[in-house]
């Protein structure tokens, strides 16, 4: 790994907590050593000095759902996890949960050993935080893409090996089904996040679920019921509970463009974007895989032969570039959104989601018009124009 000193100036940095407008930003070993007003910071002797004039820093972006891209699928085979990672930085991603959904639990297990051996030598890319699991516990009646040959009942037993240590960091399930509470008691001892989706229940078993501990709402308003003004449901409950966390596929397909507005107003910096991405992502028009499913995929969406939506095309970059178009947000009001709020959520606060000495350094350099023009991870330039 090049441990050489990177020192990034002349340019607007968003921290997020201020805008500066001739910034500067200094790594060194993989750390933020130093960032501010560039009068402030001076390069010492032997860094690699960056002029980044024109172009504004942000701290590097997480996924929390990804379950593939440039024609790989991680469910179908996880050792894909790599190469997709080497290639998420364009779209600015420095950070992300590779998503397995419904599957057989040795999948699951399979993928868990593919993070544990680590990344190929040499490679440089979006770091894996953990697995995302999607499913197996779900409802069938909202099932969307997850095959039901595989859905399980909730059991203690079938996460006897899930843990933070082990490589999992968020769980989907459908909090209504029996066992469900007492699953999610048992994660979230264990460090892993548990998250409401692919379900039908009620407001009154959504708040028992966050009682439990579940945090995180996958996917909001997909796969759950409507949000109907009487029987709020699920989506109600999420968007209500100020202890959750809310995800959101802002491809303007998944919700309208109305409702992601509506959404973000009232779970503010509660909200978090995802791209529920698939193996298309990055890829032409086509069949793709997505688990045990084949999927018609166009420049805008992804659907099963039933039309069913199946995960979709979006990058993270465009579902931050979406969320200020239809809200009419800012960069810095956009940004918590794919940064700040998914390092809370994990317990990764204090190094990941923000431009501060000690942090990691994830950055990206955005254009004047918001596209990725640098991406760096952990101190070393993954992706350049």
């Amino acid at each position: 790994m090049v441990e050489a000193m990177l020192y990034l100036e002349r340019a607007t940095l968003i921290t997020p907590e201020e805008t500066i407008a001739d910034g500067a930003v200094l790594v060194e070993a993989g750390r933020i050593r130093a960032a501010g007003p560039r009068h402030t910071i001076r390069p010492p002797a032997g860094a690699q000095v960056v002029d980044a004039a024109g172009l504004t820093v942000v701290p590097g972006f997480i996924d929390l759902q990804c379950n593939g891209g440039f024609g790989h699928d991680f469910t179908h085979d996880p050792a894909t996890i790599w190469p997709v990672s080497a290639r998420l930085p364009q779209y600015g991603v420095t950070a992300f949960l590779p998503t397995i959904i419904t599957s057989p639990l040795a999948t699951i297990v399979q993928a868990q050993a593919i993070l544990a051996q680590g990344p190929p030598a040499g490679l440089v890319g979006a770091w894996p935080l953990g697995l995302h699991l999607e499913g197996p516990f779900l409802n069938p009646a909202k099932k969307g893409a997850h095959n039901p040959i595989h859905l399980r009942p909730p059991a203690l037993a079938a996460v006897a090996g899930w843990s933070a240590g082990q490589e999992v960091r968020l769980v989907t399930l459908a909090p209504e089904l029996p066992g469900a509470l007492e699953l999610v008691a048992a994660l979230v001892a264990r460090g892993v996040v548990a998250s409401a989706g692919h379900s039908l229940a009620s407001y009154e078993e959504a708040q028992a679920a966050f009682d439990a501990g579940v945090r995180y709402g996958t996917h909001l308003f997909n796969a759950m019921p409507a949000l109907h003004h009487r029987e709020i449901g699920l989506p109600g409950a999420l968007l209500d509970d100020e202890r959750v966390t809310v995800g959101l596929i802002a491809d303007g397909v998944h919700v309208h463009p109305a409702l992601v507005k509506l959404a973000w107003r009232a779970a503010g910096g509660r909200l978090n974007l995802v791209t529920d991405a698939m193996a298309a992502l990055g890829m032409p028009p086509g069949r793709y895989e997505l688990g045990t499913f084949t999927v018609t995929v166009t420049e805008q969406e992804s659907r099963l032969d039933d039309g069913t939506l199946a995960g979709s095309v979006l990058s993270l970059d465009a579902a931050m570039r979406n969320l200020m178009a239809f809200t009419g947000c800012s960069l810095a009001e956009a940004l918590p959104g794919v940064t700040t709020t998914p390092a809370a959520l994990l317990g990764l606060g204090q190094r990941k989601g923000r431009i501060a000495p000690g942090y990691d350094a994830d950055l990206v350099l955005l254009t004047p018009e918001h596209q990725v023009a640098v991406t760096i991870v952990a101190g070393q330039v993954a992706y350049s124009l």
